[in-house]
């Protein structure tokens, strides 16, 4: 009997996809887990909301996933509605309230983005999902963060967050898409406990949020987080 004839590659992909289910694995007990244990505080965030900032309570946007696949994102509203003589809506800094504020430097306002891990829309770690208007200002380099899942915190946010550049944010992206461990997991999500309990990095410098990726020279902020 002839012996196997061990296949690296074959090999590497049995290690990726048993890798993928015991993340896939904790992503849905972990927010399962928490979104019960948060209800009340999610409840009292929306009545917040509600009361400081009117209705919708929740933020809805289309993002591109794994494999650039569209899914419906929400959060936490955290800016007024207000719009210029045109109809347009003002610049991010002219919207976001000191509620609203609040909200983002305590990362309150991403705690309904626990649907969409259980969903599988997105993981608890990877690349944060950004604007759809982004896709076609990517490189072939930079488009490998849609390799994976994309997260509620990532490698990106527990290195310096929206207070990097893009050609950073997205060099460390790719990183993580190309080390990617349960282990490394665990590792960000500890770093994210103590970087919102800090409240660091939620703003470029002279910026509410991010400046656009795919607009050169416009005024208004990404607020994709």
């Amino acid at each position: 009997m002839l012996a196997r004839v061990y296949d690296p590659v074959r090999g590497a992909a049995r290690r990726a996809r048993a890798s993928d289910a015991v993340k896939r694995t904790f992503d849905v007990v972990a927010a399962s887990v928490l979104l019960v244990a948060l209800a009340p505080v999610m409840a009292i965030v929306a009545l917040l909301v509600m009361v400081n900032l009117g209705r919708p309570v929740l933020f809805r946007q289309e993002r591109p996933g794994r494999n650039g696949a569209l899914f419906t994102l929400y959060k936490f509203r955290t800016m007024r509605e207000a719009y210029d003589e045109s109809g347009a809506p003002l610049p991010d800094a002219e919207r976001l309230t000191p509620f609203g504020a609040w909200l983002r430097r305590t990362s309150l306002d991403e705690l309904p983005e626990l649907w969409n891990v259980l969903k599988g829309d997105m993981s608890l770690v990877g690349p944060r999902p950004l604007l759809v208007s982004y896709l076609p200002h990517y490189s072939p380099r930079q488009a490998r963060r849609h390799e994976v899942r994309p997260g509620l915190t990532g490698w990106a946010q527990v290195n310096g967050r929206n207070a990097l550049s893009w050609e950073e944010r997205f060099e460390l992206d790719v990183w993580y898409v190309d080390n990617r461990s349960f282990w490394l997991d665990l590792k960000i999500l500890a770093r994210t406990l103590a970087r919102v309990v800090k409240g660091d990095g939620i703003a470029a410098p002279g910026s509410v949020t991010m400046p656009r990726f795919d607009v050169v020279g416009d005024d208004r902020t990404d607020s994709s987080g």
